[in-house]
């Protein structure tokens, strides 16, 4: 007779432990339903008016700079492929030669150019999971919504900006 008594005590907490388990996920589940992520409209656009970098301006900041990524990336490739078809190097005029050698050099350079910004659009993004986005690294002062709407990785303010070329002598030829 105690080992029947055993079996159903080891029942007895078989049970108690699947009721208890089943709770906890009950109630993990109405938070995640509660915090659930920020939808916005296609044509949704930042107001001034709205809570600076609120959820909505996140969302919206980060869904721009992926497609401008994306973009950039389709580019490149392209860029890549298409100039590795065309290639006259081999041709027998000089000028035909020289003049492919010109426009390889600027085709490469305007990647590496797209390669770096590329690199600033996923500092950008971490900056956003990070909740600094849109403040400027220098100062923590906001940067704003129309600077960043003309330049989503910007990393300054206009005034922070134009410091750090003067201090460092440097003139974007944007």
């Amino acid at each position: 007779m105690p080992k029947t008594s055993k079996v159903k005590k080891k029942v007895t907490k078989a049970k108690t432990k699947t009721v208890t388990k089943a709770k906890p996920k009950t109630i993990s589940k109405s938070k995640e339903i509660s915090k659930g992520p920020v939808k916005i409209s296609k044509t949704y656009i930042p107001k001034e008016t709205e809570k600076y970098m609120c959820e909505k301006h996140k969302v919206f900041f980060r869904i721009k700079l992926q497609e401008w990524k994306k973009e950039l990336v389709r580019a490149n490739n392209e860029a890549l492929y298409n100039g590795s078809m065309d290639d006259n190097s081999i041709s027998a005029d000089i000028v035909d030669q020289a003049s492919s050698y010109t426009d390889k050099n600027v085709e490469m350079k305007a990647i590496n150019r797209q390669i770096k910004l590329i690199s600033e659009i996923d500092k950008a993004l971490a900056r956003i999971r990070e909740d600094t986005y849109g403040f400027c690294l220098d100062t923590a002062e906001p940067i704003g919504l129309k600077r960043l709407m003309a330049r989503p990785v910007a990393k300054y303010t206009i005034a922070a900006q134009e410091k750090h070329e003067k201090d460092e002598k440097v003139h974007a030829d944007d």
